[in-house]
């Protein structure tokens, strides 16, 4: 009871959000000039950035992409409601609101590899480590942070990955079928789901990795990360996976999940280890 009492004191205190000791920027991702048109007008690209007080700052940063399926985003649980947990630990929080692909696969992609070279051009501004960026995405999001995490080049590279039940692969049997076809197409070649399966790109350069799931994921096969650890291990790239006993999917930050203060001091730890 004691040790319960104490997990979920210290999940309520990191996930508090001081207002009084953060900066809170918005921020049109590209101003104006966004390539890969996706047909929608409307559908513009943004952040929104969370920055700790400059006494407390780490120098770390992470730019999250929330779920949804490519089809819409969870902003909230998945997104911006985990501000205050990182602020709390001197890491910088970019929630970024990324455009849905409607066909085209470079409309998400771009728009996370600028959000990570934005964060780049202003690290000195917003007292961020240009070598301490990484990317964090839920689900799809997942799916996009991976993509991110195995492909991206130069100033787009994360420095890590933390990846929550996560669609990693886009192969027919084992992928989310949803994420798939707003993403590539229901016709999409084989080449092409295997261009963007995430646990058939990783190197030995591909960022260190941690990755939360549930046993009992009826949405996102738990397979997904579990094949995307084992790659990792296979090319020594240092990762660690949480799986949990139940939950479901998505959950984010949630504390109706029963494991949620469990997994708040599992991802600090984890944080802590480099």
């Amino acid at each position: 009871m004691k040790t319960s009492k104490f997990l979920l004191a210290l999940a309520l205190m990191f996930a508090a959000l001081p207002l009084a000791a953060q900066k809170v920027l918005d921020i049109d991702l590209w101003n104006g000039k966004t390539p890969n048109d996706n047909g929608d007008s409307k559908d513009i690209a943004q952040v929104k950035v969370y920055l700790p007080s400059e006494k407390t700052a780490t120098g770390r940063a992470v730019v999250i992409c929330p779920g949804g399926g490519y089809a819409h985003l969870a902003m909230g649980y998945e997104g911006n409601d985990w501000a205050g947990y990182f602020n709390n630990m001197g890491i910088a929080a970019v929630v970024l609101k990324y455009r849905m692909p409607h066909g085209n696969t470079e409309v998400p992609i771009s728009d996370a590899e600028e959000a990570i070279r934005l964060v780049r051009r202003n690290a000195a501004a917003w007292h961020i480590s240009r070598n301490d960026i990484g990317i964090m995405g839920f689900s799809a999001g997942g799916h996009l942070a991976s993509t991110i995490a195995t492909q991206a080049k130069g100033d787009a590279a994360p420095n890590f990955q933390i990846l929550f039940y996560p669609v990693i692969t886009m192969m027919p049997g084992f992928t989310h079928q949803g994420s798939h076809d707003n993403l590539l197409g229901k016709d999409a070649k084989k080449k092409t789901e295997q261009q963007y399966s995430s646990d058939l790109n990783v190197t030995r350069v591909t960022p260190r990795a941690c990755i939360i799931l549930s046993d009992d994921d009826h949405v996102v096969m738990p397979i997904n990360g579990v094949n995307y650890y084992t790659e990792l291990y296979r090319h020594d790239v240092p990762a660690s996976i949480f799986v949990y006993p139940s939950g479901g999917h998505g959950y984010g930050i949630k504390s109706d999940f029963k494991y949620h203060a469990e997994m708040l001091q599992n991802l600090a730890g984890w944080l802590r280890s480099f």
